[in-house]
């Protein structure tokens, strides 16, 4: 098989590292890729948001399967075009990547399908949304109503900071069109976990469950981002609340899909929050998170292409895949400055001797190859070092140890992923 994978992170890197590994696979490209899956695929210099690029692309190669990362591909309409043009693709359809590109018609499919989550309120206009903060409790969490690189997420304590979020939302267009729609939700408290299920007409096959770590400081503390590490298991969900996250949310929103007509099929990769209440959806995303790829696929011990094949073919609820009893551990090394303004360009030192343990997989995100010998920075989040053991501590004592070997100008992580874990 050719295989084409979409996208540049290391969500990227780690799905052409598990399609590598397949004996089914003969050729892999990345499209635009990074310096991390130069070495196992073939970069192809076409950005993801590029749709008819990449449709040329994989109609002149005979492309077998087309894997998208990102979301604002899918959101754009990328499976739609491919399908149209008889190409096999794994991912949702523009109507139902509207499910993340749009929280508004993501509450709206909630409600109408009994899908727990928090109360909310949507706004379009800035001065409506200020007069109705005023009145309102706290602690709110202010959200952009379309795709903002998981960072359009304000949590409020007062009507002061309430006003600041619409200001850089809706007046100052922090997120651009994003930030056109504003939703405003009730605070969920309790721990975090994030699931993912693929998706298809015959149903839904369910991953194992992980936990990001979205604030960019240790304690959780500063602002969101899109991921500063993972673990997996999240040590926050147990067989019981696997069984109402099965009945409550994932079944309901099959049955829901039916009912409204949308066809998906893909990942689907809700953002829970596990309350006294039980399992309540934080969000929607249409496609594999990042960086939850890395530990996942750590832990899976089947060909994924089987899976994503059998997606595309609406027979995934027949696959029975193999997983890891092992925890995975992920530490996301970013820019200076990341979440904000930060300089790329710097040379990246200690990735071998990071590597040298067979535990510990490094996968790049914001990188780029300048030379056989030297990988320099590219972007906000840089690498996620990826590692395996027989207890959730021992992974993070592999990560960070490979962590302390790699070094660049402005290097920053956090020093707590996998250590701040609670229990509804």
């Amino acid at each position: 098989m050719k295989i084409l994978i979409i996208g540049s992170g290391g969500r990227e890197h780690a799905l052409t590292w598990k399609i590598a590994q397949s004996s089914r696979v003969q050729q892999i490209f990345v499209a635009p890729g990074n310096g991390g899956t130069s070495s196992l695929a073939t970069n192809i210099p076409i950005p993801a948001s590029d749709i008819c690029g990449l449709l040329e692309f994989a109609k002149e190669k005979h492309i077998d399967l087309t894997v998208v990362g990102p979301d604002d591909s899918l959101a754009a309409g990328i499976a739609d075009a491919f399908e149209a043009k008889g190409l096999r693709i794994f991912g949702p359809t523009q109507e139902a990547a509207r499910l993340e590109s749009s929280k508004a018609f993501a509450k709206d499919f909630m409600k109408r399908h009994g899908i727990p989550a928090a109360e909310s309120w949507e706004f379009d206009d800035s001065m409506e949304a200020h007069a109705w903060c005023r009145k309102a409790s706290y602690p709110l969490v202010v959200k952009a109503d379309g795709l903002a690189l998981g960072k359009g997420v304000i949590i409020a304590q007062n009507p002061l900071e309430a006003a600041m979020a619409i200001h850089q939302c809706m007046d100052l267009a922090a997120f651009g069109a994003a930030g056109k729609k504003i939703i405003i939700e009730e605070f969920l408290e309790g721990p975090e976990c994030s699931i993912h299920a693929i998706i298809d007409g015959s149903g839904y096959l369910v991953f194992p469950d992980a936990r990001d770590h979205k604030r960019a400081y240790d304690g959780d503390q500063g602002p969101n981002t899109g991921g500063m590490g993972t673990i997996s298991p999240s040590g926050t969900i147990d067989e019981a609340l696997w069984q109402r996250v099965h009945n409550e949310i994932l079944k309901p929103f099959v049955v829901g899909l039916r009912a409204d007509n949308i066809i998906f099929r893909g990942m689907l990769f809700p953002g829970l929050m596990l309350t006294k209440d039980g399992p309540k959806v934080l969000e929607f995303n249409c496609r594999f998170g990042d960086p939850e790829t890395q530990v996942l696929l750590r832990r899976l011990d089947s060909d994924l292409v089987d899976l994503l094949e059998a997606a595309v073919e609406d027979r995934v609820v027949r696959q029975t895949p193999q997983w890891s009893s092992k925890s995975a551990c992920c530490v996301v090394m970013t820019s200076g400055g990341y979440p904000g303004s930060y300089k790329t360009g710097h040379v990246i030192s200690g990735l071998d001797e990071a590597a040298s343990n067979p535990d510990v997989v490094i996968f790049h995100a914001g990188t780029k190859k300048q030379s056989e010998d030297q990988i320099l920075t590219n972007g906000g989040r840089v690498l996620g070092v990826t590692a395996l053991g027989d207890s959730l501590q021992s992974a993070q004592k592999s990560a960070y140890e490979a962590v302390a070997r790699i070094s660049f100008e402005g290097c920053q992580f956090r020093k707590d992923i996998g250590a701040l874990r609670g229990s509804p």
